[in-house]
């Protein structure tokens, strides 16, 4: 539960930053320690033309993502295109713009910002739910080992399936006792 609360607190970050990567400067600042500086496709200008952000690891100096979408690319070669490369794995609204991102109007932001968060919500939201998912299970499959040389217990019966509650002498609830004439 609490790498689950972690995660949460991260992407929470995560989501106001983001905020200000809607500037060009903002994203091409990240990219201090890109590996491809010159002479290729994906230099830092152009990663940062095509929205994304520098996000590199020990393991991976190279992880680059969309500030909007979040989709994340590793692995990249001198002559990927960074505008190709993500628009044929993912639609973003942000590579769809129509004009300048300068010249949005106040509403047309607003909009824009909307479907950032609603992106980034899902995303977040269905990372969370996996988490949990498997914590839940790594959970149950340490009760059954634990608990797994003992006696079982009973499994919950489904709603209605429940047997009839019994009164003091043996008769269930809600049932006659025989009359003469059944006997």
């Amino acid at each position: 539960m609490e790498t689950l609360l972690q995660e949460l607190s991260s992407a929470s970050k995560l989501l106001t930053d983001f905020r200000e990567m809607y500037e060009y400067e903002s994203r091409l600042k990240t990219f201090t320690k890109w590996p491809f500086q010159e002479n290729c496709k994906c230099t830092p200008e152009n990663m940062a033309k095509a929205g994304f952000i520098h996000c590199s690891s020990a393991n991976e100096p190279d992880v680059a993502k969309c500030f909007f979408c979040l989709l994340e690319l590793v692995g990249w070669e001198p002559n990927d295109d960074p505008w190709e490369e993500h628009t044929k794995r993912h639609t973003c609204d942000f590579l769809s713009l129509p004009k300048h991102f300068d010249e949005l109007t106040m509403e047309e932001y607003y909009m824009l910002e909307m479907t950032r968060l609603r992106t980034f919500i899902c995303k977040v939201g269905s990372r969370t739910i996996n988490s949990f998912q498997e914590e839940v299970a790594a959970t149950r499959q340490r009760l059954v080992n634990y608990f797994g040389s003992r006696p079982s217990l009973p499994a919950a019966l489904p709603p209605g399936d429940e047997p009839s509650a019994q009164q003091p002498g043996g008769t269930a609830t809600g049932q006659e006792e025989p009359g003469a004439s059944e006997l």
